[in-house]
């Protein structure tokens, strides 16, 4: 079956911006998986004697896994909050859509969405919308 593909002329959204969105929340589910794998840990700084600069490289392990596991997590509260702004009642449906790529009938049928398909791709475009707004 041929994916059909949004049209965001109406809020101002290119083809290839919609396409750009649309790889950045194709990730969320790698995203998630990232955040479980890097699990925070107590590690402490190497101590030998020699004062931290950018020349002998001394890093902080700790710091450097919080970093990385906020820089994940921003991204996904940046998608999750956009689809309860978009749909606070729908947000679970609108995430399975455009980011783990879940087509109308499967939504309908087996996750037993309850409404329309206009209605929901109404919301979803909105989705699309708001998320390019706040990137």
């Amino acid at each position: 079956m041929k994916k059909r593909t949004l049209t965001l002329q109406k809020y101002g959204i290119s083809s290839k911006r919609y396409k750009e969105l649309c790889g950045f929340c194709e990730q969320y589910p790698e995203w998630k998986e990232e955040l479980l794998s890097l699990e925070p840990s107590a590690k402490s700084q190497r101590i030998d004697g020699m004062p931290y600069s950018q020349t002998n490289n001394t890093s902080d392990e700790t710091s450097d896994l919080a970093i990385k596991r906020m820089a994940i997590l921003k991204k996904i509260q940046l998608v999750e909050e956009t689809a309860k702004e978009a749909s606070p009642e729908m947000w679970e449906y609108i995430i399975k859509s455009a980011c783990y790529e879940q087509p109308f009938w499967y939504l309908r049928d087996i996750a037993r969405i309850p409404m329309s398909q206009a209605a929901f791709l109404d919301r979803r475009r909105y989705f699309f919308y708001l998320l390019s707004r706040k990137r």
